[in-house]
């Protein structure tokens, strides 16, 4: 691949994804590639899999480089260039921040601050900036009682001393990052809120809900449901979330702004491990877990988290597709699990 091209030889754009080989990044590359764009993914493979890029072995329009984000762009210097950068690499899951705390701030404060810098740079040599995607979270919000969130809402947080709310701040400093740069040099940049995105490729061992009960009813064990279930959630599906993105990214009405983006219909965390088991075949119940045995002793959940989609709505059409059982189904399938099996 000509690390200097502007877009791809076949007429598609010159795409960098980091955390690109993780789970929402993998399927932006699939997205990307299809469509026609030359892409560089940049990951460190902290939790990126390789295996995640599997079928793109021999393109030659897909370059992965092993690195963090800041030291990736920090070699790019001036000779490599862009059309779009979807900043997705991040410490992900309450589990991973509460147990590396350290390493989880300043992961997402640092390589989005390097991201940025480095597309701002090529605006101060007077060449076209790339525009830049940064991957946030419904983590945003906080503790806010308002249902649902919109994008203009207050964020309200815990104390320092509740470490289970510092991945929430860093998300936070992330967007003021973005938003400033937009503001002082016209950087187009996008902040996309990320809410419970599911599907084929997500793991469970940072936390993630979804992928935790299929491989817990698979296994013929209870799901474990932390605190009384009747929290609620939204889950939308990754190859529901993957294609818009760059709809976003190309849009100059979506520049300097900040996006919900998932699903706002609600299912309780008691009835979402129900479904699974429904949907697998199985009458295995849940079993509750409490929260401070889970996390940590004093550890605050809400009691629910329902995007307001009409900005991205109105912005670019963007509607959900994919029903929670279908991907109950297809997460499944990739574990063993047909059909046949219920």
């Amino acid at each position: 691949m000509s690390s200097g091209a502007r877009s791809g030889k076949s007429g598609g754009k010159r795409c960098l994804v980091t955390g690109g080989a993780g789970f929402i990044g993998s399927h932006l590359v699939d997205h990307l590639l299809d469509r026609g764009d030359e892409v560089v993914v940049v990951d460190n493979f902290s939790t990126g899999k390789r295996s995640n890029l599997r079928g793109h072995e021999n393109d030659t329009r897909l370059r992965v480089i092993e690195s963090d984000a800041s030291d990736a762009v920090q070699g790019f210097g001036s000779h490599e260039r862009f059309d779009q950068v979807y900043h997705l690499a991040a410490a992900v899951g309450v589990k991973r921040i509460i147990e590396q705390p350290i390493e989880s701030i300043e992961t997402n404060i640092r390589e989005t601050s390097a991201v940025l810098h480095y597309a701002a740079s090529c605006a101060a040599r007077r060449e076209t900036p790339p525009a830049v995607l940064i991957a946030s979270s419904s983590e945003v919000y906080g503790k806010g009682s308002k249902s649902p969130f919109s994008e203009e809402d207050d964020c309200v947080y815990g104390p320092t001393t509740a470490l289970r709310w510092s991945y929430a701040c860093t998300k936070a400093i992330d967007e003021y990052l973005a938003l400033a740069h937009h503001a002082r040099s016209g950087l187009p940049v996008v902040v996309a809120r990320f809410f419970n995105t599911v599907g084929p490729r997500q793991v469970g061992e940072y936390g993630m809900v979804l992928p935790n009960f299929i491989d817990a009813v698979l296994a013929g064990r209870s799901p474990e449901v932390y605190g009384d279930g009747t929290q609620t959630r939204c889950f939308c599906d990754v190859r529901d979330i993957a294609p818009v993105l760059p709809r976003m990214i190309e849009s100059s009405a979506c520049h300097g702004r900040v996006f919900n983006l998932g699903s706002d219909s609600s299912i309780s965390i008691a009835d979402l491990a129900r479904l699974v088991a429904r949907t697998l075949g199985s009458d295995i119940q849940p079993v509750l877990i409490p929260y401070d045995r889970a996390y940590a002793p004093g550890f605050e959940d809400l009691r629910q988290r329902r995007p307001d989609l009409r900005r991205i709505r109105g912005a670019v059409g963007f509607e959900p597709t994919i029903d929670l059982a279908r991907t109950i189904r297809d997460v499944a399938r990739t574990r063993g699990w047909s059909a046949s099996d219920q």
